[in-house]
C-alpha cells in the first residue's frame, strides 16, 4: 500500500531519516541527564512550545496539539552539540578537560489527522542520555573516567478533541537503554598499577504519556503534557583489567562477573501558555518538572555476591522558560527563546560522572516554509553555572575536589513534508 502512495524518493527519504534517529546520541542536557533537544523549531524558541506548534515533534512535547497538523505530516532532525568541560583542582590549580567531541542526538516524527476530531502520532527520540569522559589519569579516577548512557523511546500516541476547545492525548513509551560505566580501582596498597573497572549494559522499560489542550477566547491557549517514570531493568557485564604480574588474591578479587542494576527515570511534567493576540507574533511562557527524587542511589549488583553502590539522593527540580515566534512573511518565521533550569544534584553527592548544575540556554532560530517542505534551523548556546565539588566522595575521600565548569554550542536542523 505504502508504494501506491508515496513516490520512490519519499521512501529513500524515510528510510534515511530513520537511520538518521537511530544514530545513538549521548550527552547531558538540561537538569540531570534528562535531553530536551528534541525538535531543531522548539530549540529555538526556548522548548516553549507545550501551548501551540507548527510541527510534529509535538508528539514529545504535547501530543494533545497534533490535533492541529492537518493530513500527514513527517519531520526529522538533529542537533549538532560541541560541549565543553572543565575542571580545576582545588588542591593543585591545574585544570583538565575532559574528552569533548561533538554530539548528534536526532529525532523523527509522523503524525496523521485521521479526521476533524482524532489524530495519531509516533514519536521516535533520545530522552535521556549521558556522555562524560574525563580519561584514565586524572584526579577523579577512582570515581569516573567514562560515563554513558543511551536511550530511545519509541513513542505512539492518539489524541482526541473532545469539545472545540479541547483536546486530550495519550501514548504508550518504550524506552530502551543502553549504558557504560567506567573508572579505575587503585591496587596501591599491594604496590600495583591502577586495574580497570567496566560496567556495560543494557535494558527495557514501558510507561505512558498523556496531554491536554485547552483553546480559549481571544488567542490564549494552554496546554500541559505529562510523563510517567520508568523503572528499567539493566543488565550486563563487569570486566576488569589487572595489571600484568597481580598476585592471585588480587586476581579473585576482581573476577569478572554479570550485573544487573535497577534505574527509575523519571516522572516529567510540562506546561505552557500561549497568546496569539499580537499576530504575526507568538508569545509562550512555560514551565517544567522533574521528578529525580526516584534517584537515590545507583547500585550495581554482581554475579559474585558484591556490589557496587553510587548514592545519589537526587531532588525534584523545576525549570521556566519563555519562547517567540514572528511569522515575518508567508515562508519565514523568525524564533527566538530563553530557558533556565534548576540541577536535581545535591552537593553531597556532586561528582563528575554526572558534572551538572544550574543552567541558562539563549536561543535563536528561524523556519523556511516552501510548498509543502519545512525546514527550521536554531542556534542555542547553554552555560552550565561553574560548581565546586567539597564533598568527602572518592578515594582517597575528597579527591577531584574542585570546580566544574560547562557550556554547550548546539545547532539544530529539521526538515519536514506534508503528505
Amino acid at each position: 500500500m505504502l508504494s501506491s502512495v508515496v513516490p520512490r524518493w519519499k521512501k529513500s527519504l524515510i528510510a534515511l531519516l530513520l537511520v538518521m534517529v537511530l544514530y545513538p546520541a549521548s550527552i547531558v542536557l538540561g537538569s540531570g541527564f534528562a535531553l530536551f533537544t528534541q525538535g531543531a523549531s522548539a530549540l529555538g524558541q526556548g522548548n516553549a512550545v507545550v501551548a501551540h506548534t507548527s510541527d510534529a515533534s509535538a508528539v514529545f512535547y504535547n501530543p494533545a496539539l497534533i490535533n492541529n497538523l492537518p493530513g500527514t505530516q513527517v519531520v526529522v532532525g538533529t542537533v549538532m552539540m560541541s560541549p565543553n568541560r572543565t575542571y580545576t583542582s582545588a588542591q593543585s590549580g591545574v585544570t583538565t578537560e575532559a574528552d569533548n567531541k561533538l554530539f548528534f542526538p536526532s529525532t523523527f516524527y509522523v503524525t496523521h489527522a485521521v479526521n476533524d476530531t482524532f489524530s495519531a502520532g509516533l514519536g521516535i527520540f533520545s530522552p535521556f542520555g549521558l556522555g562524560t569522559k574525563w580519561g584514565d589519569t586524572w584526579d577523579g579516577r577512582y570515581i569516573s573516567t567514562n560515563s554513558e548512557l543511551q536511550t530511545f523511546n519509541i513513542n505512539p500516541v492518539v489524541s482526541y478533541k473532545v469539545l472545540p476547545m479541547l483536546t486530550l492525548a495519550a501514548g504508550i513509551d518504550v524506552i530502551l537503554l543502553d549504558a557504560t560505566l567506567e573508572k579505575k580501582k587503585s591496587l596501591a596498597a599491594v604496590g600495583l598499577p591502577d586495574a580497570g573497572q567496566k560496567f556495560k549494559g543494557d535494558g527495557s522499560g514501558v510507561g505512558y504519556n498523556v496531554g491536554v489542550l485547552l483553546d480559549l477566547p481571544k488567542g490564549v491557549s494552554l496546554g500541559a503534557s505529562y510523563r510517567s517514570e520508568v523503572k528499567v531493568k539493566v543488565d550486563g557485564d563487569a570486566t576488569f583489567t589487572v595489571p600484568a604480574g597481580s598476585p592471585p588474591s588480587v586476581v579473585a578479587l576482581l573476577q569478572n562477573s554479570q550485573g544487573k542494576a535497577d534505574l527509575t527515570l523519571p516522572q516529567q511534567v510540562q506546561a505552557g501558555i500561549c497568546y496569539k493576540g499580537l499576530a504575526p507574533l507568538t508569545l509562550e511562557a512555560g514551565m517544567r518538572w522533574e521528578g529525580w527524587s526516584s534517584f537515590d542511589q545507583l547500585k550495581i549488583d554482581l554475579a559474585n555476591g558484591r556490589s557496587d553502590v553510587t548514592p545519589r539522593n537526587w531532588k525534584d527540580v523545576f525549570s521556566f522558560n519563555v519562547g517567540a515566534r514572528y511569522q515575518l512573511n508567508s515562508a519565514v518565521a523568525l524564533l527566538a527563546g530563553y530557558l533556565h533550569g534548576d540541577t536535581p544534584v545535591p552537593d553531597a553527592t556532586f561528582d563528575p560522572s554526572i558534572p551538572d548544575s544550574v543552567t541558562d540556554v539563549y536561543s535563536l532560530g528561524s523556519e523556511i516554509t516552501y510548498r509543502k517542505f519545512k525546514f527550521a534551523l536554531s542556534y542555542a548556546y547553554q552555560v552550565l553555572h561553574d560548581r565546586a565539588k567539597v564533598n568527602s566522595l572518592g578515594a582517597p575521600a575528597g579527591s577531584a575536589n574542585g570546580v566544574y565548569g560547562s557550556d554547550i554550542h548546539m545547532v539544530g536542523l529539521s526538515a519536514g513534508y506534508a503528505f
